[in-house]
């Protein structure tokens, strides 16, 4: 039986046409960008027109995309660039449901930090950060959308507010990327994170846009790659695929497919008792390829594992499911519990059957779960 990969929010597969445009650049073409031959030449050129894909993907300026490692390098080198700018202690304001990166990274830093609050559905309130805001405020960061509920944030109206206070903006686009319009123009921060792997790109490949004029110190020093704004030999074979994965989307046509297919696997919450949606309702408020489910009774682990039997890839917020030992701060922030939610997302190749097979096999599941708890 073919299996259903329902996990597109964690890492999509890769597309064909990244795949086709990343060969070369293993195969044939290994110089370094930076040298004046033939061969570097070539992977100059490459690495350039990735930066133009990229750039006009996110309206962005080809000269306002650093390429990094991941999103996590570029979170890190957004928090780290924007608060070695000034003396002092300073001041940053951050919201509860930031990703790890974000977190990890602010907690790090020798600052004041005042942390927001969300709403059940995982929203924070724009006017609640802009009033944080004080005259040492030296970064605000915050995400474009949630990467476990899929809710998608009042950003660019706390953008405008802060830099209007002279705070630097750091937005953390990386769970929206691919699948919401990004217009880094219209967004009016100073700096904004990517990953690729999210939405069909490599692994390997992030982005910090900087906006023009910006001046950060790097975070990877060593060398004058990347403008000076990270050092290190160009992975051109992974931010060429970047670049080929933005040229080849049909982002409308992609966001309608996604929202059916999540409409459709919203339909066990009526198939099953006891089963609700975490995060915002459907629609322009939420992600269109992530939905976050509560079930009441039964705890994730051995639901996911129950699905994968049945060929059925999904995620948990479960601490038992994860990478580490504790519960998503993100759902416990919302006042809901991660121990009994799982998270559904589809991305570019997921089809009609791969979300048929998961409607199909879940209220049995659940069901049988359940009675063996007496339930």
């Amino acid at each position: 039986m073919a299996r259903a990969y329902l996990d597109h929010a964690s890492s999509s597969p890769l597309r064909p046409d990244a795949l086709d445009a990343m060969l070369p650049f293993l195969r044939e073409h290994h110089a370094d960008p930076g040298r004046l031959h033939a061969e570097g030449k070539v992977t100059r050129y490459a690495l350039e027109a990735a930066r133009e894909q990229v750039g006009a993907f996110f309206g962005a300026r080809p000269r306002e995309v650093v390429f990094t490692s991941s999103g996590t390098e570029a979170v890190n080198a957004a928090v780290w660039g924007a608060l070695a700018r000034f003396p002092g202690r300073g001041h940053v304001v951050t919201t509860e449901v930031e990703h790890s990166s974000a977190r990890d990274a602010i907690a790090r830093a020798d600052a004041d930090t005042t942390v927001i609050g969300v709403d059940r559905a995982g929203r924070f309130d724009a006017a609640e950060v802009i009033d944080a805001l004080r005259p040492e405020t030296r970064l605000v960061s915050i995400q474009l959308a949630n990467h476990e509920v899929g809710t998608i944030q009042p950003a660019a109206e706390v953008a405008a507010a802060a830099r209007e206070r002279s705070a630097i903006v750091h937005v953390d686009a990386c769970a929206a990327a691919g699948h919401l319009p990004i217009d880094f123009r219209a967004l009016d921060a100073d700096l904004c994170s990517l990953t690729a792997h999210k939405f069909g790109g490599p692994k390997g490949a992030g982005a910090l846009l900087v906006r023009r004029g910006l001046r950060l110190d790097p975070l990877l020093v060593g060398g004058a790659q990347e403008r000076a704004r990270r050092a290190g030999i160009e992975d051109v074979p992974a931010w060429v695929g970047f670049g080929a994965a933005c040229a080849a989307i049909d982002l409308p046509a992609e966001i309608d497919a996604q929202r059916d297919l999540l409409a459709t696997a919203g339909r066990v919450s009526d198939l099953v008792a006891g089963v609700e949606r975490f995060g915002p309702d459907a629609g322009s408020g939420a992600l269109p390829n992530l939905l976050c489910l509560g079930v009441e009774g039964v705890e994730a682990e051995p639901i996911l594992l129950a699905l994968d039997q049945h060929s059925v890839a999904v995620h948990s917020g479960s601490s038992c499911s994860s990478e580490t030992l504790e519960p998503s701060p993100v759902l416990a922030a919302m006042g809901v519990d991660a121990d009994h939610s799982l998270r559904v997302s589809v991305g570019w190749s997921t089809s009609p059957s791969d979300v048929d097979r998961f409607v199909e096999v879940f209220p049995g599941i659940v069901g049988r779960l359940r009675g063996l708890r007496g339930l």
